[in-house]
């Protein structure tokens, strides 16, 4: 009988999300000799045993930067697994410290508002992070009601929760051809571009790549991909169901996953709702942002952050107001 296999060891790191009054984040380039030399992460550092995670944040922020951090707040948690052992990135978000930042340790800095940043000079569990930080805590989804007749009252309708500030919506019509939905989004997208807000193509990949913008991958599309379908710079949602779907949505480097039902709803009759204690499992071990889905309204959203969850994303009630 084969002996046991030995589990690996589990490196816990900090890491702070600096953000200025204008929105900036603070990078630090990895140097060189150490893994991924060259790439921009956010700052900070191994925890110390038996070392709380606020306290370990502090100290490494004053190590490398020489500030002394007055508050933050959890933003993400993102699993990394590599040959020799796993990682625990674990990502605080602030603004307030005191002091100047300076690279005490030789490293390059540099200040970036978020939609500055290429994801391509991040490392892998960095861009994760960045996602965290930009993706809102709503994400606003069309009713699949909704019928192509309805197209001018929902491109004004859209048009206006835009200027309200949503900022990331994912247009689902099934019952549109698929050509009259990418021409709702052209249509819609300089204003969605001018003020700063994501569309998203639900399933429609090639659609996504000629107009420059995001899509939602459908859980059966998830299972038969394996790489990415889209630019860094061009937002991919997945939609999951369980553990092996959130494992598959990392695993082709999507940038957020909705996870559903999280309760019993209409639009999944046939799936049993996973809960908020099988929800918070699931989101606190997958390696990028994970919104809650499925029978939820505006109201939930504080319950999905205390379950590790990016917000809430939901149809009807996301459209009141």
């Amino acid at each position: 009988m084969p002996a046991p296999v030995a589990p690996k060891p589990v490196m816990h790191v900090m890491a702070g999300v600096m953000h200025d009054a204008e929105g900036r984040v603070l990078l630090a380039q990895r140097p060189p000799g150490k893994h991924l030399a060259g790439m921009w992460e956010f700052p900070g550092g191994k925890l110390e045993h038996d070392e709380a995670p606020l306290a370990g944040l502090v100290r490494e922020l004053r190590e490398e930067l020489g500030i002394t951090l007055q508050r933050a707040e959890p933003l993400i948690r993102v699993p990394c697994h590599y040959v020799e052992r796993e990682l625990l990135l674990d990502a605080w978000q602030t603004d307030q410290w005191a002091g100047v930042p300076q690279p005490l340790e030789g490293q390059a800095l540099q200040w970036l508002a978020p939609a500055q940043i290429d994801p391509s000079i991040l490392t892998p569990a960095d861009r994760a992070i960045l996602q965290a930080w930009w993706l809102p805590s709503r994400y606003s989804i069309t009713p699949p009601e909704v019928r192509p007749d309805q197209c001018g009252a929902w491109f004004e309708r859209m048009g206006q929760a835009i200027e309200r500030g949503k900022r990331l919506i994912q247009l689902r019509l099934p019952l549109w051809p698929r050509e009259q939905v990418r021409e709702l989004a052209a249509a819609l997208l300089p204003q969605a571009r001018r003020r700063g807000a994501e569309l998203l193509l639900h399933g429609d990949i090639e659609g996504a790549l000629a107009l420059g913008i995001g899509v939602q991958l459908k859980s059966t599309q998830l299972a038969t991909l394996s790489a990415r379908p889209l630019p860094l710079t061009q937002r991919v949602g997945a939609s999951c169901h369980d553990a092996a779907h959130l494992k598959q949505a990392s695993n082709i480097a999507a940038d957020f996953a909705t996870l559903s039902p999280v309760t019993a709803t209409r639009e999944l009759p046939q799936r049993p709702p996973l809960g908020w204690t099988r929800f918070h499992a699931l989101a606190e071990s997958a390696a990028l942002p994970v919104y809650a889905l499925g029978g939820l309204a505006p109201s939930h959203i504080v319950q999905a952050r205390q379950c590790s969850g990016q917000g809430v994303a939901g149809i009807h009630e996301f459209w009141l107001g």
